[in-house]
């Protein structure tokens, strides 16, 4: 998932990531309300993790903001208030789940886990293409019962392709949807990935070609019946 936070205090924000990330989320940290709108508005996010009391423009009136530009994507409060009027004014500006500080990244973890299933009942438990499965819950790749061990952008790419088995994906498109703001990387770094992804897969017995190349547009899975 790529997910925004917009959380001031460095003492929560920087661990809340490196635990994030550990879980292979891509972040994007905005330290106040101003630059967290601007971060909301130009980038599609999974997720918006958001404090309530926030610099240049509060976390309540930033959420009421989204929900009026038609920005769907899910909100989790987080906030050290706990009155239950402070949680309904939160719910009310459209929020759609409300964390009490201090909170444990387990529970969080599982917040996340519940708001990505949130109007996604149909959607598969595992992954897979052919005999190629990638099981979200446990990070797991493999061929056939062969475990591939992948780094974290490695494994990534192959769960954005295999979450969008009909779409042609260009350079750019993974850039932006598991690159960070803060990760200077260009279309070449996508291209390496690609190509060491590749190696592993054909190593393990998969199809050189999983992820093939639609010249001078992008990539996409090939048909697993070929």
């Amino acid at each position: 998932m790529k997910i925004l936070v917009i959380e001031d205090d460095e003492r929560i924000a920087y661990p809340l990531i490196e635990d994030l990330k550990n879980q292979n989320h891509v972040i994007d940290l905005a330290m106040d309300g101003l630059q967290g709108w601007n971060y909301a508005i130009t980038t599609i996010y999974d997720l918006i993790l958001l404090d309530v009391m926030l610099p240049g423009l509060d976390g309540i009136s930033l959420c009421q903001r989204l929900r009026q530009q038609k920005i769907s994507t899910p909100i989790l409060i987080l906030t050290a208030r706990d009155t239950t009027t402070d949680k309904v004014i939160g719910l009310d500006a459209g929020a759609d789940d409300y964390l009490i500080k201090p909170f444990e990244l387990e529970e969080l973890a599982a917040r996340i886990r519940a708001l990505s299933r949130r109007g996604k009942e149909t959607q598969q438990l595992q992954l897979s293409h052919g005999k190629l499965f990638l099981d979200p819950n446990t990070c797991q790749v493999r061929y056939e019962e062969k475990l591939i061990y992948l780094t974290p952008k490695e494994y990534m790419i192959l769960e954005l392709f295999l979450r969008n088995p009909n779409k042609i994906l260009t350079r750019s498109n993974i850039l932006d949807k598991l690159w960070s703001f803060d990760q200077s990387s260009g279309e070449g770094t996508v291209k390496t990935h690609i190509t060491n992804l590749r190696n592993k897969l054909k190593s393990a017995g998969c199809s050189e070609s999983v992820i093939e190349t639609v010249y001078g547009i992008g990539y996409r899975l090939e048909s697993p019946n070929q």
